[in-house]
């Protein structure tokens, strides 16, 4: 990991951060509430100075950051404390951090649409005889609608589809544009049927190593490991990725049983596989990804559809973890954020400083929508908590016993830093 990536990842981070904090505090002064110190970071004051009665200080660890405010989980008899005030000024302090968090990824959206433009989703392919050409669907249609949700970037039907596959030749409906007219028609996805193993390699002029075996697909079922080296299918020599991918194309899986020589720890071994068939449904064309140019009213359009896309991406990504459907090595920290930032400036630098700046502004729109949702979330010591209970503090038209809910906060916040712990840890063991 290069200094420089972990220079830019903590400018990055802070920006968000300092955001975020700002909110607190720009709605906790508009109130007449007291701010004891304003800091960026966690751990112990590296420096700080004191203007009007707020410290403003640097922490060691440049992780998070916080807006001490007085009398915040106690009782007080200063005018200025926090719980002093009504439940309505507090609930804009408090949700004042996340909703700046969608301010600055809105900002920085703006100047990265302006910069490159969007990626409409532009069919670029419809397949003969395929679901979208029965459907009337030609190159250069702008998918604008699908089954009523609104479509504004190509990436938002593969993000709709991620999560929610299509199962079923139940009808779609899809609106697009064609030469400025508008038209909606009826698609009946297309079934596809494969045959999986169920692994994943790298088709390069390397050795053909396994790198994941799926759970429950006949490759684990016949003992490979993730590590082995695929020598040879069925008496036909494999050398290399790329010609393991080859082979695939020029002998496509059936119900027919392969067999498989692979090499593991220096010894060569020998399995009879059966694919898996698998069922899936396809709209039947093929749509852009790649960013076209606009301007004007459409850069402030498509810069909150950005945003918009962000908070619905994570949401749904949040709602595949409740549903137990990521695995604890699927979830990233800073550690790892900062390891991909560095991949995509190293990625990006062939191309020109400016697709270097615009892939850095794509991470901090994805960080700061991302940390505005997350802080919104119902749980003790984070804002969505705290707003959680400001609101039954309004329906029951009295306050909750402060320091119970002071104990139940720091509680919460010892088992968020444990999680964050983990989560390094995870990132760490990942990396390695």
């Amino acid at each position: 990991m290069k200094v420089g990536s972990i220079l830019i990842a903590i400018l990055m981070f802070s920006l968000v951060v300092i955001f975020h904090e700002l909110g607190h505090f720009l709605f906790a002064k508009k109130n007449g509430i007291g701010v004891t110190e304003f800091c960026l970071g966690m751990g112990p004051k590296l420096f700080g100075i004191k203007r009007g009665g707020t410290l403003y200080s640097l922490r060691l660890f440049p992780i998070g950051g916080a807006c001490m405010m007085v009398g915040e989980d106690e009782t007080s008899n200063d005018a200025k404390a926090f719980n002093n005030k009504t439940v309505w000024q507090r609930f804009q302090v408090i949700f004042a951090g996340p909703f700046f968090n969608f301010i600055l990824a809105f900002l920085l959206s703006m100047i990265m649409i302006a910069m490159v433009g969007y990626d409409p989703a532009r069919v670029t392919n419809v397949p003969e005889g395929g679901a979208g050409a029965q459907a009337g669907l030609m190159e250069g249609d702008i998918i604008t609608k699908i089954d009523g949700s609104k479509i504004n970037f190509g990436r938002e039907i593969l993000v709709k589809y991620t999560y929610d596959p299509i199962t079923s030749d139940k009808p779609i409906s899809i609106t697009y544009k064609r030469d400025k007219n508008t038209y909606t028609q009826t698609l009946i996805p297309q079934k596809n049927v494969r045959y999986l193993l169920g692994f994943t390699y790298e088709a390069t002029d390397s050795p053909a190593k396994i790198k994941e075996v799926s759970k429950g697909f006949p490759l684990e079922a016949a003992g490979l490991l993730a590590g082995d080296t695929i020598l040879s299918i069925d008496g036909n020599q494999i050398a290399t990725g790329s010609a393991l991918s080859e082979y695939f194309k020029e002998h496509p899986l059936s119900e027919k049983s392969v067999v498989l020589r692979y090499e593991r720890n220096s010894l060569e071994y020998e399995a009879a596989v059966a694919p898996m068939v698998s069922e899936s449904y396809s709209l039947g064309f093929d749509y852009n990804t790649y960013v076209e140019k606009t301007s004007g009213f459409n850069v402030i359009k498509y810069s909150a559809a950005e945003v918009k896309y962000w908070i619905v991406t994570t949401v749904k990504g949040l709602g595949q973890i409740f549903k137990g459907k990521v695995s604890t090595n699927d979830l990233a920290g800073p550690v790892r954020i900062v390891n991909e930032i560095g991949n995509v400036v190293t990625e990006a630098k062939p191309y020109g400083a400016t697709i270097v700046i615009v892939e850095l502004l794509n991470w901090c729109v994805l960080l700061s929508a991302n940390l505005g949702i997350m802080n919104l979330l119902p749980i003790p010591a984070l804002d969505g908590g705290r707003l959680l209970f400001l609101i039954i503090e309004a329906v029951r038209r009295k306050p909750l016993n402060r320091e119970k809910e002071g104990i139940v906060n720091g509680i919460f916040f010892i088992l968020l830093m444990i999680l964050m712990v983990f989560v390094f840890y995870n990132d760490i063991r990942n990396l390695l």
